[in-house]
């Protein structure tokens, strides 16, 4: 079903166009049926021209319904889906590198066997800063209540972005709103974080092209504190 949806929301000017060219035939036909209607004087005539403009009638509105059904999915309901997973990246056999280690040189070897502690993520590393970008709040600020979030979402193709938080440490995004506009260095939304227990998270801004294909997100971390 998302494909389906996605696809609607590709092709959304030409849904447009299609349904409109249909609604200018339904709506003249139903002009006509009514000008019958309205001339006849027979019953049996006046009968068939009634029917003619309760089809007519029938057709009109399920074209409006279409129209506004394609609205409403492509402004509300795409925006809200699910970001298309990114292609992992292959790793190296680090197997095959440490034998080669161990062939040539002992000590390199043992460097390599060494445990090494992992560092942090570079949690902003998908921010491009005229493309994809937050730059309020900034990162590890502390906020508290409605916060204003302010930013550019400016690429080719643009589709929509959205904008989500989780607990930092987690995967657990929930997304606070989505928008089909581009903005530069503006106003992207707002985010009610009073119901929020105070603590660390993680502000996630994701950006998606007209043919669903997804951006890597810009991430910061942000500090919750009591208003």
């Amino acid at each position: 079903m998302e494909v389906v949806y996605r696809f609607l929301a590709t092709y959304e000017g030409l849904i447009y166009i299609l349904l409109s060219l249909g609604g200018l035939f339904a709506f003249r036909w139903l002009w006509k049926a009514w000008r019958e209607w309205r001339d006849s004087v027979f019953g049996l005539e006046r009968e068939f021209a009634m029917r003619r403009m309760s089809q007519a009638l029938m057709i009109s509105l399920l074209i409006l319904f279409l129209f506004f059904g394609e609205l409403f999915l492509a402004s509300f309901i795409v925006p809200a889906l699910p970001t298309p997973g990114l292609v992992a990246t292959p790793t190296s056999d680090a197997l095959n590198q440490t034998e080669g280690a161990f062939s040539g040189n002992p000590a390199v070897a043992l460097t390599l066997l060494t445990p090494v502690s992992e560092s942090s993520p570079n949690l902003e590393s998908g921010c491009v800063p005229g493309e994809i970008i937050l730059t309020s709040p900034e990162p590890g600020q502390e906020v508290s209540g409605t916060v204003t979030l302010v930013g550019t979402v400016d690429i080719d193709n643009f589709g929509f972005y959205k904008y989500e938080f989780a607990p930092q440490g987690t995967e657990t995004w929930a997304t606070i709103s989505a928008d089909r506009k581009l903005i530069k260095n503006g106003e992207l939304g707002s985010w009610d974080t009073t119901t929020l227990t105070p603590g660390d998270y993680q502000l996630r801004l994701e950006v998606t092209d007209s043919q669903g294909q997804g951006y890597p997100a810009c991430i910061i971390p942000v500090r919750v504190i009591a208003p």
